[in-house]
C-alpha cells in the first residue's frame, strides 16, 4: 500500500480536496478551527511520505471541527 504512487497522488487529490471545502466553508462562516482544518488538509498530503499515517491524520482532521461544534459549544 505504501509505494503506489497512483494511490498517494489519488489521496493527496481527495484529502486537498475536502481540505479546500472545509477552508471554504470557515472562512464564510467565520469558523476559525474549520478554516484551520481546511488549511492543514491542505497542506498534509506534502508533509507524509508514510500513507498510513496521511489517512490517520487526515480523519482526525475531518472530525475534529464537528465534534468541537457539536460538543463544545
Amino acid at each position: 500500500m505504501g509505494s503506489d504512487p497512483s494511490l498517494r497522488q489519488l489521496l493527496a487529490l481527495l484529502i486537498g480536496s475536502i481540505g479546500l471545502g472545509y477552508m471554504l466553508h470557515g472562512k464564510r462562516q467565520t469558523h476559525a478551527v474549520s478554516l484551520g482544518c481546511g488549511v492543514l488538509l491542505l497542506v498534509i498530503p506534502f508533509s507524509f511520505s508514510h500513507l498510513p499515517a496521511l489517512v490517520a491524520v487526515a480523519l482526525v482532521l475531518m472530525v475534529l471541527p464537528f465534534f468541537l461544534y457539536r460538543f463544545l459549544a
